[in-house]
């Protein structure tokens, strides 16, 4: 029977290592003993295995789970007994060696399907739409799928090709140093294969560009700066891969009443000075028409009132906000002659009470200093 090492011991760290120490360790090791670096040196080709094999298991974690709560014997229950040679290696860690060394390393060339682009659209919703929601219908620009070729990027009853200055590889090689190194083919770009009879509706692109209408539901209290996202409306692919996804961005106008905060609406009222000191019921407007409001005798400029639940939705629990209503006193302007005479009268009535309260208050004083 083989005894393994332990794989903490093969990469050098600790058995609470991070992700990107794991990673670190791994790309020092793979680096040191890489076959290219050591032709036919035996022990550094069972180094370099030996580390791949205990990078694999530790960047996995499930198979770094299995292997520290029941070591080498647990891996061996799920099937993983490590590589079987270069090849495997490369095949699996094709994209980490590109990332290590800034090229290929054998192995079958990547796939070169490409995500398709996402895009952005800027929508301008009126105040009670963002309140309320509502649909929209929104004209996009993008690159479709052809619908010649579907994408193959050949002429209808021609195919692809294997690429002959690369074999289909898709890379090509050259020696550096210690290393061969492969670089992507500057004649199908990476592909492997060449197309012979390049489709004449897309230029052998694949893709065209096309005018595409989509239907946004707006969910009700959005706010400017939200930002709603809609799967795979984006730009197709390359290649076979995926749609991108479009984003829109929502833009909401002020209202010329209203001002939000939060979830709360905001509002000004103007009272009369009659109002505000002898009280009223007045109708105030709200995001579901009118609603009357009392107004207390004595109102003061400032004062604030509260029609709870009468503000927005909040996008999470859809339970809605209050609406905050602030007095503003309107002082009254061009008197004429006879309002003034009574304003001056009701002064000299609030001075009299003045001067009354500041009498009551010395006589009470001089009561209690003479007592």
């Amino acid at each position: 029977m083989i005894t393994k090492r332990d794989y903490y011991e093969i990469l050098g760290i600790n058995r609470n290592a991070t992700a990107d120490e794991i990673k670190a360790s791994y790309r020092k090791l793979a680096l040191k003993y890489h076959p290219d670096r050591n032709p036919n040196n035996k022990e550094a080709e069972e180094k370099f295995k030996e580390g791949a094999e205990a990078y694999e298991v530790l960047h996995d974690p499930n198979k770094r789970q299995i292997y520290n709560q029941h070591g080498h014997q647990g891996l061996e229950g799920t099937g993983f007994s490590g590589f079987g040679g270069f090849e495997d290696i490369f095949s699996s860690f094709g994209d980490i060696f590109e990332d290590f060394f800034g090229f290929g390393t054998g192995g079958s060339s990547r796939s070169n399907a490409k995500r398709g682009a996402d895009l952005r659209y800027d929508l301008t919703l009126s105040f009670m739409e963002a309140v309320f929601g509502t649909e929209k219908n929104i004209n996009i620009e993008k690159m479709e799928i052809c619908p010649i070729c579907n994408g193959s990027t050949c002429e209808p009853g021609t195919h692809i090709e294997s690429c002959s200055y690369c074999q289909g590889t898709g890379q090509i090689s050259r020696s550096q140093g210690f290393f061969t190194v492969r670089t992507t083919c500057p004649q199908c770009h990476g592909r492997g294969q060449a197309t012979t009879h390049p489709c004449l509706h897309c230029s052998g692109t694949g893709r065209i560009k096309d005018k595409k209408s989509v239907s946004v539901k707006i969910p009700g209290g959005v706010d400017s700066g939200s930002r709603l996202r809609l799967t795979e409306e984006g730009e197709a692919g390359i290649y076979g891969g995926p749609h991108g996804d479009l984003y829109v961005f929502i833009n909401v106008k002020p209202h010329k009443f209203f001002q939000r905060d939060n979830t709360d609406i905001i509002c000004q009222v103007e009272l009369s000075f009659v109002q505000a000191s002898l009280g009223d019921k007045i109708m105030v407007s709200t995001l579901n028409g009118k609603k009357e409001l009392e107004i207390p005798k004595g109102t003061q400029p400032g004062n604030l009132f509260r029609f709870r639940g009468e503000g927005i939705p909040s996008l999470r629990s859809g339970r809605r906000g209050d609406q905050i209503i602030q007095t503003v006193i309107k002082t009254p302007t061009n008197l004429n002659k006879k309002q003034e005479k009574l304003l001056r009268e009701f002064e000299k009535l609030e001075s009299g009470k003045v001067t009354t309260r500041l009498k009551n208050i010395l006589k009470s004083s001089s009561a209690k200093i003479a007592g």
